[in-house]
């Protein structure tokens, strides 16, 4: 099996034994993911994923850091900016930083950013990524324009990119955020107890995962999902994304 890159992976999960009788993982001829471009524009039906920058400070004010919008922070980083110049400041940050790249998520329908997300933890040599800082305004909140996101950058890490392995992570009592990773197919991978402390409080972190192995099935089931067909004309959901089987969704819940 050839990646986009180049990549020569291994389809087979048997184990292979060393002359000393040890299991040994199995063979992937490998030689790395392409990193993600600063640059990058994911075009979807519903929204774009494009560089954070200073335009989209005023939508993103407007959509994140109203007074009601107070829970969508409590799990971020940052606390609510309570000004446009702190709303800037992130952008500034995230549009800066070598080590991120910090997308908006703009609603094709009105132009406006009504979120944003980053790649984060970018290691080409290994093939692994991760994707964290999601903030979704109230529009975006368990929409379809919100799935399609995610499905986008999941194409674009594992299609384009060629990377082996996807992550997300969040705060162990952030349940929204542990459904969400589990119903757009990440498996449960464990709980790194007092991981960080951040705003004065600790934080077990969960960790999910995504492998290159796993995302042929993910990805089949992120496009059924998608499809016009499981919509009905006022835009409701036909069938639930099952993008896991149903047992395990249900035992990590």
């Amino acid at each position: 099996m050839t990646g986009p890159v180049g990549v020569r992976l291994s389809a087979t999960r048997t184990r292979t034994t060393n002359d000393h009788g040890q299991p040994l993982g199995r063979p992937v001829e490998w030689t790395g993911a392409t990193a993600p471009a600063k640059d990058v524009v994911l075009e979807g039906r519903g929204v774009r994923l494009e560089p954070v920058g200073p335009q989209h400070v005023d939508d993103l004010f407007a959509a994140l850091c109203r007074e009601d919008d107070e829970p969508i922070w409590t799990y971020l980083s940052w606390e609510r900016p309570r000004a446009r110049d702190e709303m800037a400041a992130i952008v500034d940050d995230g549009a800066a930083d070598p080590g991120r790249v910090m997308l908006a998520i703009v609603a094709t329908e009105t132009g406006r950013a009504v979120g944003f997300c980053s790649l984060m933890r970018i290691d080409p040599e290994m093939g692994s990524i991760e994707v964290g800082q999601i903030a979704f305004g109230r529009q975006l909140q368990r929409s379809r324009a919100a799935t399609e996101a995610m499905s986008l950058l999941a194409r674009h890490v594992f299609d384009d990119l060629g990377n082996r392995r996807y992550e997300w992570k969040c705060d162990s009592l952030n349940g929204p955020s542990r459904r969400a990773a589990i119903r757009l197919g990440f498996i449960w991978e464990g709980r790194f107890r007092n991981a960080l402390v951040y705003k004065g409080r600790n934080r077990d972190t969960d960790w999910f995962s995504i492998t290159d192995l796993e995302w042929p099935r993910v990805r089949a089931a992120l496009d059924a999902w998608l499809d016009d067909d499981n919509f009905d004309d006022d835009g409701r959901q036909r069938a639930r994304l099952a993008a896991r089987p149903q047992q395990e969704a249900q035992q990590e819940a």
